[in-house]
């Protein structure tokens, strides 16, 4: 990429964004081999070439670079960041940054490969030079290109050269080691031309290599390189102390049988979890963190994501040189602890160890700091009587009810015989009128019915 970067800004074409391998064309021109270029040379001729006659590519392919041709960040640290510069004309025009937003950043990163903008501020990158672009961009964040944005007039016709947007994009996740179970052990493979292609390198230099990624990916430095049987289509040549792969030389090829390799990174496991649990209702979080009650039982947890079987849990204590250890399992581990008094108050962390790889791996969870506290007897009372209280009234008030319906029931009941009692003395008092009357009273009583 360093050499595409000379070769993009010898033509005028912006930032080199992509490179490949192309056929060699048999024309009867020649070929050189570019033993290396800093990035920093005017023209490509400045750079270490070999060759320059017909045959001396031996068979090799040709290198094809592709160049944002509009669009540049210069005077940055990389390929991802720099003063943003047009093409406008034939010539570069600086843009101002009141005519550019966080979208219109957007459309930038991509079009020049890079990850999200990271930052964005006028003057970030020195002010800009020459003519300053006389539009103000209005994209969507969608668009593959920055021109194909839609453009209106400016609304400040100023702009002052220390008012020049300077960019900064996120450098491209395009590096990634697969087939070790984490991020931070697998074979090497590089994000090229639209897929993930094997990388390589020669014995001598897969040391430098694996340095380079496991620095680029944050897990920590190389614990190992391991042999690989699978297909080169990339070979790198690494010093060891550049930032990415990417700074690395590139070789493209066929295909090498057998030179793939693997790399085992120092921080292999995740960093597992630590967490405070009880059954008692004896721990309650406190400004400064989980508290105990003292007398109350209460456990802390280790635990970890699946990644590999086995291993086990170290359970420190900065309170204590006393430690614990159990195995894994499920990928967890409990420490109990029956009864907290003033010696359990501290900080506590997780280790999990694991024997992967011919080699034995840690990783520490977070402290979890811990305190006990007095039992808020009182209060625990009080709450309990409470609940008794509240049971009280429930079953009296039932209790009530339940009385009051039974008293109505009878009533209604008492009611109903005084009225059968009454109607039945009615009916007798009658017969007894009818029987002491006479035949002619009786005729006359019916008549009179």
């Amino acid at each position: 990429m360093r050499a595409d970067k000379v070769v993009c800004r010898e033509l005028g074409c912006g930032n080199a964004i992509a490179a490949s391998r192309g056929p060699l064309v048999e024309d009867g021109r020649g070929g050189a081999i570019l033993l290396g270029c800093s990035g920093d040379e005017s023209t490509i001729r400045e750079c270490d070439i070999i060759g320059g006659g017909p045959g001396d590519c031996n068979g090799e392919y040709y290198h094809h670079v592709i160049c944002s041709e509009s669009v540049q960040l210069v005077e940055g640290a990389g390929l991802c960041s720099g003063r943003l510069e047009v093409k406008s004309s034939q010539s570069w025009a600086s843009v101002c940054e009141a005519d550019f937003d966080q979208q219109d950043a957007e459309v930038v990163c991509g079009e020049l490969g890079c990850g999200a903008p990271a930052a964005l501020q006028g003057g970030l990158y020195g002010e800009g030079e020459g003519q300053t672009w006389d539009k103000e961009f209005q994209c969507k964040g969608n668009e593959s290109l920055l021109l194909d944005c839609h453009t209106s007039d400016r609304k400040n016709n100023t702009c002052l050269p220390s008012n020049a947007v300077g960019l900064t994009c996120s450098e491209p996740d395009d590096v990634r080691l697969v087939g070790g179970g984490s991020r931070c052990a697998g074979g090497l493979e590089r994000y090229d031309q639209g897929e993930w292609r094997t990388v390589g390198a020669n014995d001598g230099n897969k040391e430098a290599v694996a340095a380079v990624v496991c620095r680029q990916l944050g897990c920590g430095s190389t614990v190992s390189v391991l042999p690989g049987n699978t297909t080169e289509w990339i070979r790198v040549d690494c010093s060891g102390s550049e930032p990415s792969l990417r700074k690395c030389g590139t070789l493209y090829s066929n295909y090498y049988i057998g030179l793939g390799f693997t790399v085992i990174c120092s921080d292999l496991l995740v960093q597992p979890d630590i967490f405070l649990t009880d059954s008692m209702g004896g721990v309650s979080r406190g400004q400064q963190g989980p508290e105990v009650f003292r007398g109350y039982s209460f456990t802390i947890t280790c635990s970890t994501q699946p990644q590999y079987p086995g291993g086990s849990f170290l359970l420190t204590f900065t309170g204590s040189k006393i430690t614990q250890t159990q195995p894994a399992v499920n990928h967890s581990a409990a420490f109990l602890f029956p009864a907290a008094d003033d010696s359990h108050q501290g900080n506590y962390s997780c280790v999990y160890d694991n024997y992967v790889f011919s080699h034995t791996f840690s990783s520490e969870s977070e402290l979890l700091t811990l305190t006990v506290t007095a039992s808020p007897l009182p209060a625990f009372i009080i709450r309990h009587v409470v609940v008794l209280l509240i049971l009280l009234t429930a079953i009296t008030t039932f209790y009530l009810c339940y009385k009051t319906t039974r008293r109505q029931k009878r009533v209604n009941r008492v009611s109903s015989m005084d009225l059968y009692v009454d109607a039945n003395a009615m009916e007798m008092v009658s017969l007894s009128s009818r029987a002491e009357a006479g035949p002619g009273e009786e005729r006359a009583a019916q008549g009179t019915e």
